[in-house]
């Protein structure tokens, strides 16, 4: 998929939406460091942050990431600008002495089953040395960081009710899988450590399942593959019967939400971004889908080869409360998400 989507009149709408944040003033001219760039959320994210610059606000991107070749795919059209800067670097190494932000969001991350399967110990040091990176960085430059965090930290819920953020969940150690809910978890309690220790200013966002336009072509996430299924005119494969339900979130509003976070959260404390509008059982997601692309549903069980890295969580619904009342609220319902993923991403 190349990048000619970005010049979609609803892409360009969904950027100006995000950069109204409440508080979106606070970035002008300030240094904004965000690993993962090239990811689903750090591409938005990145766009979004060049289109303030487009209005002058004078943010400086620091963009890193392990590829040049896959940022100049996904964000090419920054090369050369002014205020843009991509850093090739692993995170799990620490940052060069040079760098300098007053703002860390280390997105670097596997997001998706395959990953965890295949590369267990990658996805740990991943989340785990790219967050002590980051922290590091930060406690150097007295950079504030907001971490992007999971609803995997939850695990399975013991009593069906949605998860607050004070909720623990039920989590199975014994599977490969646990390499990201734990790392998460971990990374979660560095942070707060480097607060309470070392003073970092630290605020957490727990996303529940993303979903959107900027999806890798790569990634073996359930949502992933039906709208590229949907996309590509297939009939789209359900692996399982469908009844879990989960909270999703279009990729704009996490975006818009991670921001409004950054800039209006309590420090220290942690968010669970949701919209209750897109708390759908999955047969429901992919029934969208397929309704969306005029294609059918295909039930088809799993190997094991996939079932290794999938969820056994059958519910897993966020209270967005919490963020609610520090006034973010969602753009987007769960079928208008559906509709705008597709129609952008077949935008040449």
């Amino acid at each position: 998929m190349n990048s000619t989507y970005k010049t979609c009149g609803l892409y360009r709408e969904e950027l100006k939406r995000i950069t109204a944040v409440k508080g979106i003033e606070q970035l002008s001219g300030k240094t904004i460091l965000l690993t993962g760039a090239t990811g689903m959320i750090g591409t938005q994210l990145t766009d979004a942050l060049m289109e303030l610059n487009s209005r002058g606000a004078g943010i400086n991107i620091v963009a890193v990431g392990r590829s040049e070749t896959k940022a100049r795919e996904r964000l090419g059209e920054y090369f050369g600008a002014p205020l843009f800067r991509f850093v090739t670097q692993d995170v799990t190494e620490p940052f060069p002495a040079s760098l300098s932000a007053d703002y860390i969001i280390p997105l670097a991350s596997f997001t998706h089953p395959m990953a965890y399967g295949r590369y267990p110990v990658e996805t740990m040091a991943i989340c785990l040395k790219g967050a002590e990176h980051a922290l590091l960085l930060a406690e150097r430059t007295g950079a504030a960081v907001l971490y992007p965090s999971t609803v995997e930290i939850y695990g399975e819920a013991a009593d069906g009710e949605p998860f607050s953020e004070n909720a623990t969940g039920r989590l199975n150690l014994s599977t490969s899988r646990a390499c990201y809910t734990e790392a998460k978890r971990a990374s979660e309690a560095l942070c707060q450590s480097f607060r309470s220790e070392r003073g970092v200013r630290v605020k957490i966002g727990r996303l529940c399942r993303v979903f959107g336009p900027t999806v890798l072509a790569g990634d073996s996430k359930a949502s992933s593959q039906f709208l590229h299924k949907a996309l590509a005119g297939e009939d789209i494969v359900l692996k399982s019967a469908g009844e879990q339900i989960y909270s999703y979130i279009y990729t704009a509003d996490a975006v818009g939400a991670l921001l409004h976070i950054m800039l209006n959260g309590a420090d220290g404390e942690a968010y669970n971004i949701s919209n209750k509008a897109c708390d759908v059982r999955l047969k429901d997601f992919v029934q969208t889908c397929a309704g969306v692309a005029g294609r059918r549903v295909v039930y088809d069980l799993p190997d094991e080869a996939e079932r290794k890295g999938f969820s056994v969580a059958t519910r897993a619904i966020l209270d967005n409360s919490r963020l609610l009342a520090t006034g973010w609220a969602p753009a987007y319902d769960f079928r208008d998400a559906v509709r705008r993923t597709i129609e952008i991403m077949r935008y040449k």
